[in-house]
């Protein structure tokens, strides 16, 4: 343990404020606190350039998505959601504070659906990836990038699923990054794993909190 922390004394300024930054976002993210996407801006930014220069293009590419998101997140995480349920109660749209979204829930068939899709976007890309570029592990790294292209869309959404997507990539950006000798990344997407599952808990908890009030009041309705 103490080897790691000094293995982080020693990074280079820009990349040791892209971790500590990057923690800071999943960690707010799981609060449900809009300052995550200012620090997922920030941390995007320098990564951009580090995946760039040991040829991770993919996600270089990805950072720079993440930057445009983090604006478009901060935006959605600031309004109310028009809709905020099948249920269509008024009571769930303001269980929260009126300004904020609540977290939703997608059905198991529609992210099977998408992950079909997702797949067979990422096999395209990767032989693309493959054949016409020097990007290291097309394929992993192609795969990585649409799936966590569309798995940021469901974190500025707030829909339950997101933590579980983020699991997956997770597990395969860190043998990635260790191939590519990107310890101090590593070992920051094995705190992620963690994270992400006490995410997934902490806004299931949320979700349950927000559907047994309005169910409370369908039944009185009914």
């Amino acid at each position: 343990m103490s080897a790691l922390f000094e293995y982080y004394a020693q990074l280079p300024f820009a990349e040791l404020i892209a971790v500590i930054l990057s923690l800071a976002y999943v960690v707010l993210a799981t609060k449900g606190n809009n300052w995550c996407w200012p620090a997922a801006f920030v941390s995007t930014a320098i990564y951009t350039v580090i995946f760039y220069d040991v040829a991770l293009l993919m996600d270089s590419f990805l950072s720079v998505y993440y930057m445009a998101m983090a604006i478009y997140g901060w935006y959605c995480w600031h309004h109310a959601r028009k809709t905020s349920s099948s249920l269509n109660l008024k009571h769930l749209e303001n269980i929260n504070n009126k300004d904020t979204l609540t977290i939703i829930s997608w059905s198991w068939l529609v992210h099977v659906k998408i992950i079909a899709v997702l797949i067979l976007i990422s096999l395209v890309l990767g032989f693309v990836m493959a054949n016409y570029t020097i990007a290291a592990f097309p394929y992993l790294d192609s795969a990585t990038t649409v799936f966590a292209i569309f798995t940021t869309y469901l974190v500025t959404q707030k829909v339950l699923e997101n933590w579980l997507y983020w699991l997956i990539i997770d597990f395969v950006s860190i043998y990635l990054y260790l191939e590519k000798d990107l310890q101090p990344t590593a070992a920051l997407f094995a705190l992620y794993v963690v994270i992400a599952l006490y995410g997934y808990f902490q806004w299931l908890a949320q979700y349950k909190s927000q559907l047994d009030p309005a169910l409370e009041t369908l039944a009185e309705k009914g």
